[in-house]
C-alpha cells in the first residue's frame, strides 16, 4: 500500500512539472511571438524614418537653394542702389558746380535716354556754319572741363548736331562734316582744361536727333547744339561675358 501510494505520488508530480513546463514554454514562444512582432515593427518604422529623413533632406536643399539665390538677389539690389546713390550724388555735385553756368543760359542738364547730357546750343559756341570754336565758347569750356575731369572714372561723348538745313562748302560738303568737326574741337578743347583723353570721344549726328521742330527758325536753332553725355560705367552695364564664352 505505502508503495502504490509513493508511484502514485511521484506520477502526479511528474504530471505537475510536466504542465509547468509546457507552461513556461508556451509562455516562451508567446514572448517569442512578441518580440518577433515588435522587430518587424520596428523595422518598418526604421525604414519609414529613413524615407521621411531622405525627404527631409530634399526639401532642406531645395530651400537652401532658394534662400541663397534670394539673398544674392539682395546683395546685387543693394549693390545697384549703392551705385545710383553715387551716381546721384555725382550728378547733384556736378549741378551745383554748374549753377552759374546754366542760370546764365550757357548750358543746359537733363536725362535722355537715361543719361545725364549736357547741352551748349551753337550760340555760344561756334559762328554758323563754322566749327570754329568762339571766345565765349572757349571760356565756358574751360570753365566746364575741370568739372568733367572731377568726376573720377566718368568717360564722356560729345556729340555735334545741326538743324535739317543741308551745308555743301569745301570743308564741310554736308553736316555730317560739320557735327564732326564741332565735336572734335569741343573734345580737344575739355582734354586741353583737364579731362583725359582716354575718358572722352567725339561723335557726328549731323541732324538725325533733333529735339526741337525744323520747320520753325527757334526749333533749328535748339537742334545746333553740342551734347556732352556722361557714358555709364563698366559695372552700370550688363554682363556679357557669357556671349562671348558661347562664340
Amino acid at each position: 500500500m505505502q508503495k502504490a501510494s509513493w508511484v502514485f505520488l511521484l506520477a502526479v508530480s511528474l504530471m505537475l512539472t510536466a504542465g509547468c513546463k509546457k507552461d513556461e514554454l508556451r509562455a516562451k514562444d508567446a514572448r517569442i511571438a512578441e518580440l518577433m512582432e515588435s522587430g518587424q515593427a520596428t523595422g518598418t518604422s526604421l525604414e519609414q524614418c529613413k524615407k521621411d529623413k531622405a525627404n527631409l533632406d530634399k526639401l532642406v536643399k531645395g530651400y537652401t537653394g532658394e534662400i541663397n539665390a534670394m539673398e544674392a538677389a539682395l546683395a546685387e539690389a543693394a549693390a545697384r542702389e549703392a551705385r545710383a546713390a553715387k551716381r546721384l550724388a555725382e550728378y547733384n555735385s556736378m549741378l551745383r558746380q554748374l549753377k552759374s553756368m546754366i542760370d546764365s543760359g550757357k548750358l543746359k542738364v537733363r536725362i535722355t535716354r537715361n543719361k545725364m547730357v549736357i547741352e551748349l546750343p551753337e550760340a555760344v559756341l561756334f559762328a554758323s556754319g563754322s566749327a570754329k570754336l568762339k571766345k565765349e565758347g572757349v571760356r565756358v569750356l574751360a570753365e566746364l572741363g575741370p568739372v568733367l575731369a572731377s568726376l573720377k572714372g566718368r568717360e564722356f561723348q560729345v556729340g555735334g548736331h545741326t538743324d535739317n538745313k543741308p551745308i555743301r562748302t569745301k570743308r564741310f560738303p554736308s553736316n555730317w562734316e560739320l557735327s564732326g568737326a564741332r565735336a572734335i574741337d569741343v573734345t580737344k578743347l575739355l582734354i586741353e582744361y583737364g579731362v583725359p583723353g582716354s575718358r572722352v570721344s567725339a561723335a557726328a549726328y549731323a541732324a538725325t536727333q533733333p529735339v526741337a521742330d525744323n520747320e520753325t527758325p527757334e526749333g533749328r536753332a535748339l537742334n545746333r547744339r553740342i551734347e556732352i553725355a556722361l557714358q555709364p560705367a563698366l559695372d552700370e552695364l550688363p554682363d556679357l561675358s557669357s556671349f562671348e564664352e558661347n562664340k
